[in-house]
This record gives C-alpha cells, sequence and structure tokens, in this order.
C-alpha cells in the first residue's frame, strides 16, 4: 500500500490489529499536502517503482484536494485508493463529516498526526512564522477548528487546542477512533487478497 505519511499511524495500528502480515507500507511525505499538485505524480512514480515488486499495489489515499487529478492517474495506473474526498471523511465517517461540514463550512480539520505536527506542516511549512500576515490570508475564512481524534492522548489534544488559539477560531473535539478506516481496509483486504509476499514492514 502506497499512502500518505498522515496515515502512517493509523494504518500500521489497523493491520496489527487485524494481523495482516503480508500487506507493506510505504509512505509518501506527508507535506506534500500543502502542494496537493504533486500528489498524484508522486503516486504514479512509486508505483511505477514497485509495479514489478509486487503483486497488488493499493493506494493509501483519498482524493486530498487534487481535484480528480489522482483519480486519473490511478485510472491509468490500473489500481484503487481509499474512497472519500479526504482522510477527515475516512476517519469521521461520511455521516457524521457531512454533519460537521453542514453546521459550519468555515471548518479547518486536524487528524492526531496533523495535531502533533501543526507548528511543522502548517506553522512552518506554509511559512507562517517568516510571514505572518499568512495566517490571515490562509485562515482568515475559517470559523472553528475540529479535531478527529483517533485515540484519546491529552498530550496530542492540548495541541490541537493551542492550534486553535494560534488561528484564533473556536474548538471542538470528536474521538472517531479508527472504526471506518478499519472497515474499509476491511473491504480492500478482503478484495484484493495478499498486497504483497513480503513481511510488512511498518
Amino acid at each position: 500500500m502506497i499512502a500518505c505519511g498522515a496515515l502512517a499511524h493509523e494504518l500500521v495500528r489497523v493491520r496489527d490489529l487485524n494481523n495482516w502480515n503480508h500487506i507493506e507500507f510505504q509512505c509518501l511525505p506527508a507535506s506534500l499536502h500543502n502542494h496537493p499538485e504533486k500528489i498524484p505524480e508522486a503516486v504514479r512514480e512509486k508505483v511505477r517503482e514497485n509495479r514489478d515488486h509486487f503483486s497488488k499495489i493499493f493506494i493509501g489515499y483519498a482524493d486530498c484536494g487534487t481535484g480528480g487529478l489522482l483519480d486519473k492517474v490511478i485510472s491509468e495506473e490500473g489500481i484503487e485508493r481509499l474512497p472519500g474526498a479526504h482522510c477527515y471523511e475516512l476517519f469521521a465517517g461520511s455521516e457524521k463529516f457531512n454533519a460537521l461540514h453542514e453546521s459550519e463550512i468555515g471548518t479547518f480539520y486536524l487528524t492526531d498526526y496533523l495535531a502533533d505536527n501543526f507548528d511543522r506542516l502548517i506553522i512552518e511549512g506554509l511559512g507562517i512564522d517568516r510571514y505572518p500576515e499568512l495566517k490571515d490570508q490562509y485562515f482568515g475564512h475559517y470559523k472553528k477548528l475540529v479535531y478527529l481524534a483517533q485515540k484519546e492522548d491529552p498530550k496530542t489534544e492540548q495541541k490541537a487546542c493551542k492550534a486553535a488559539e494560534f488561528l484564533g477560531i473556536a474548538y471542538q473535539q470528536e474521538l472517531t477512533g479508527d472504526t471506518e478506516l478499519n472497515e474499509v481496509l476491511k473491504v480492500v483486504v478482503n478484495d484484493s487478497g495478499p498486497v504483497s509476499d513480503k513481511q510488512a514492514q511498518g
């Protein structure tokens, strides 16, 4: 499975929970989300790099802001990806995510990974530490931050709260766990069979 680095911990956790020792993950940098136009070709390159080494390849990305360009690559390469528009929908489930979105369109979402790495990926990654005026340009239209927690961790929750304070917007936490991701991957594994002959190297 070629996956987004932001999903690495959760994917490994679900794999180990189900004893899917035949699955190997290769993750691309989570920082690609700051430049989603680069995701499709990065995925294509990784697929072609591994094509002759695995019997099956699956893409551990949703659309992730590529505007359908990732699906074009996936179609051309004859593979499949995770369902949904982004990992937020994947973790929360479509019904809950749609309800959250409808309650406040101007919502910024964090996962465990994004909360833990907010300073590096958002403040530094978007250059806000160097050019503070960019904060309003990027986040001026947001009204609320929703932290979609995959696990209960006071330290990560504190970081999510701090992120909301930094952005100057309301804070909400929703505990999602790995249930939705687990169910999706069960379908993937049952439909596709072994992904690799190798032992997983999470």
